[in-house]
């Protein structure tokens, strides 16, 4: 079986790396990443270090522009690299731009497609990342859904139980590879901030925080955010991609929005969503850093096994569509096995 991946950004190296490994533990699959940015941004070699990640098939050399321009060097792009590896299935991942270019060149072409990571919604929130969400799952053949939240959006949306199926959530299968080999230590106690806009009374809270705890900046490199993720009491964000990682590890995190398209990580998780004010931000690190839960969360297949789940649904057609909604911590573990 030929499996194709289709990835953009930093992030979308994160998430394939752990699909490529399941897919090569197999033996029966061809998989090759194509990736729509430039082969020389520096971020892309930051985010693949420590993944031991196969080198990416394509480059679509697509860099910024808006939206338009974007999705359409990408198809125009995307096409030649299709009919030449002839894919049986090909695998988009999550919200981002290639997403929607990944459903809508193999829907032209007839090819098979899955995407991983299908089902996260934000509310009633609209924009590029939601369309990419919305177009990948009405075309794509299976939807490889995190989390029960995420299953039932598509329900909501009209889409069939049998194209969906609930294997978990592949950026902690990266997580859980990245700090099963990591050797690296970092602060403990510490704050982690990773935020993409930061205004002044955001930056007089962090300052404020600051004077008690250490506050650092979690940088671009996968493997060296991972550790810092891991000794943190706590976490500060307004993107979307700590999220899952946060919960996995334990350790609390205040994202500074209204919505998230990880609402697990709100109800069963470390997330809660707080208004990016000075007093807020704030307040909500004193809650955080003052009732720290004693164990770890464990949220329904977010064992390390996702990858697996979606190599054995391509290679071997297996079935992991939900079953019946397990009942206790005790009973989480358990359904966790599945």
């Amino acid at each position: 079986m030929r499996v194709l991946s289709v990835v953009s950004g930093p992030s979308g190296l994160v998430q394939v790396a752990p699909v490529a490994r399941a897919l090569a533990a197999t033996g029966g699959a061809e998989h090759a990443i194509i990736h729509t940015g430039r082969h020389d941004d520096p971020r892309l070699a930051e985010a693949s270090a420590g993944l031991e990640l196969a080198a990416v098939r394509y480059h679509l050399e697509v860099g910024d522009a808006s939206l338009g321009v974007q999705a359409g060097l990408m198809l125009q792009r995307l096409d030649p690299a299709l009919t030449e590896l002839q894919p049986d299935v090909v695998l988009a991942y999550g919200d981002d731009d290639a997403a929607i270019v990944a459903a809508l060149a193999t829907g032209a072409m007839g090819i098979r497609l899955g995407h991983v990571e299908a089902g996260l919604r934000r509310g009633a929130t609209a924009g590029g990342d939601a369309m990419a969400t919305l177009v990948a799952g009405r075309l794509a053949d299976v939807l490889f859904a995190p989390s029960r939240d995420a299953i039932a959006a598509l329900k909501v949306e009209g889409v069939a139980e049998e194209r969906i199926q609930f294997v978990g959530s592949v950026r902690v299968d990266a997580l859980r590879w990245v700090l099963d080999r990591s050797t690296a230590r970092a602060p403990t106690g510490c704050i982690v901030a990773r935020l993409q806009s930061n205004g002044a009374e955001v930056a007089a809270a962090l300052a404020e925080l600051g004077r008690l705890v250490p506050v650092i900046t979690a940088p671009d490199a996968y493997r060296e955010r991972v550790a810092l993720m891991a000794g943190a009491a706590l976490v500060i964000t307004d993107t979307d991609d700590l999220q899952e990682e946060t919960s996995y590890l334990g350790v609390p995190c205040i994202t500074l929005r209204a919505d998230t398209d990880h609402p697990a990580t709100c109800q069963h998780g470390t997330n809660r969503l707080v208004a990016p004010g000075r007093d807020t931000l704030l307040a909500a690190a004193e809650r955080a850093l003052s009732r720290r839960p004693p164990a770890r969360p464990l949220i329904e297949r977010w064992d390390g096994r996702a990858a697996e789940r979606i190599a054995r649904v391509l290679c071997e057609g297996v079935d992991f569509r939900a079953e019946e909604q397990p009942r206790g911590r005790r009973a989480e573990a358990m359904q966790q096995m599945a």
